[in-house]
């Protein structure tokens, strides 16, 4: 398929309503028609809820059916991870707090920067615990502090201790600890603001990009008082702690968005933030810019009004919770109908491919995983790596193109082949059992059912075989450098660009 069917399959989803079990949910659905089997609720479910399946995921969700392994999914914390966990711990500085890593490594250097987003990569590719990666990964981006960046000694313990200790938890809560984090303050200039002479960055941002949005219809006096707020908030670079400043705080009574306060006293500013960040994460608006970017991620580049409408209220009955709004989207029919109407980004492509080759942790994993990092790198995607304050895009849009389809490529050939040393690669050649008489053709079709988890079309599977030099009526191939062209041309279609 080329780049334009893949844009015609980012498409607003049909409209749905909610159900009280995943697959009753499932089962109501009526997905539009795409490459995928609309019935085939497992594999969707794999697509979305996972950076890629792995032969593991295929088996644990045979085995337990789509409720019980979702509900597994949704409480993480249960789930053992040692993949995980060992490809986390492969980077000692990854998620160190600020006084570990300024009594580590020399000042300014980037070292445990890049030392998180490389444990991030590979905590993606390697964790049981799936559907938590893809979860930080959206809040990630929504609260994004750009790594690498300024931050070099506090934003490794903001991913830790903001972002994947709140990502299942409240949003209120997730928002307060990172309006109070060095890493975000410094980021976004807070950090520089003084009473006399306020930085209104983060006050803009926090109203823009983190709550209420720019249709919420906030004005320009809203923005200076949300940086009047937070004026005060800073941190001592000695110790890396937080520190709210009195003597720098702007008094004098605020409104913003209908929140008030006569914010008479320097001293009790810290508290007058605080439940500004509360009441801005409890607005309507708020509920619906969450309930946007979850349903972006898993339905549709375009999720319709009214999923978002009952996302948001489920946000606002719950409080904020993210976990219950993230079981909700997938107790609606609106994402069982939404086969086929996702693409993967550069990263979910390597980590996808990653996990459905079946590659494994290796003994210098460390150094295969930051190939794999530089390599994203040059295709515009790494963790955490967007420079902007609003986080990576999440769209098909913006990742077509000729030159970025071929490094997606060129990675599935090193990953297929194992070219990059480090990782527990396996043969591409026992990708599939074969059987006695088996096909060319019909090791392909079992090939793609192992990889791409689906069947492609008679046509879709001529052409790999043509591409990979093969006639469908020959014996199936048994070399590694024949079984790995099959390979890495099935990760090369559509069938396994579209999520």
């Amino acid at each position: 398929m080329s780049t334009t069917d893949l844009v015609a399959a980012s498409i607003v989803a049909p409209h749905g309503r909610q159900y009280s079990s995943f697959s009753k949910a499932a089962k109501a659905a009526h997905p539009a028609p795409s490459i995928f089997s609309a019935r085939d609720h497992r594999a969707h479910l794999l697509r979305r809820a996972t950076f890629g399946a792995s032969p593991a995921d295929v088996k644990s969700l045979a085995k337990l059916g789509v409720n019980k392994w979702l509900a597994k999914q949704l409480k993480p914390e249960t789930l053992a991870d040692p993949q995980g966990d060992a490809a986390w711990r492969a980077f000692p500085l990854a998620g160190a707090s600020a006084a570990t890593i300024t009594r580590s490594i020399p000042r300014y250097s980037w070292e445990a920067m890049f030392q998180t987003s490389q444990a991030a990569l590979a905590r993606q590719m390697f964790s049981s615990r799936q559907l938590y990666e893809v979860v930080v990964d959206i809040f990630a981006n929504h609260l994004h502090v750009a790594i690498p960046g300024e931050q070099w000694n506090t934003s490794p313990d903001y991913l830790r201790t903001v972002i994947r200790a709140h990502a299942f938890g409240r949003y209120s809560d997730m928002l307060v600890a990172a309006m109070r984090h060095p890493a975000m303050l410094t980021y976004l200039g807070n950090d520089q603001s003084r009473k006399a002479a306020v930085n209104e960055n983060l006050g803009r941002e926090l109203l823009e990009l983190h709550t209420v949005g720019v249709t919420a219809g906030y004005t320009e006096a809203d923005v200076k008082a949300s940086a009047a707020i937070l004026s005060g908030r800073t941190w001592n670079w000695q110790t890396g702690q937080y520190v709210f400043d009195a003597s720098q705080h702007v008094t004098g009574r605020v409104r913003v968005m209908g929140f008030t306060h006569s914010n008479a006293v320097a001293a009790q500013g810290h508290a007058v933030g605080d439940a500004y960040l509360h009441y801005l994460a409890m607005h309507p608006a708020t509920a619906r810019m969450i309930a946007r970017i979850i349903a972006t991620r898993f339905v549709s580049d375009t999720p319709s009004a009214d999923l978002v409408n009952r996302l948001a209220r489920v946000y606002l009955a719950h409080g904020s919770d993210i976990r219950q709004v993230v079981k909700a989207v997938f107790r609606s029919s609106d994402f069982w109908a939404s086969v086929g109407t996702r693409m993967r980004r550069p990263l979910e492509d390597a980590v996808g491919a990653v996990r459905a080759i079946g590659i494994s942790c290796g003994p210098h994993m460390a150094a295969a995983v930051a190939n794999i990092y530089w390599y994203l790198d040059s295709s515009g995607q790494t963790p955490f790596g967007w420079n902007p304050p609003n986080g990576y895009p999440d769209v098909a849009d913006a990742w077509l193109g000729a030159g970025s389809m071929i490094q997606r490529w060129n990675l599935h050939r090193v990953l297929v082949y194992g070219w990059w040393s480090g990782l527990g690669y396996r043969d591409p050649a026992t990708l599939v059992k074969r059987v006695p008489g088996m096909t060319a053709s019909a090791w392909a079709r079992a090939a793609a059912k192992r990889l791409l988890h689906t069947t492609p079309s008679t046509r879709h599977l001529s052409a790999v075989l043509v591409g990979a030099g093969l006639r469908a009526s020959a014996p199936a191939p048994t070399s590694s450098w024949e079984c790995g062209k099959v390979a890495s041309l099935l990760l090369d279609s559509a069938y396994f660009q579209l999520r």
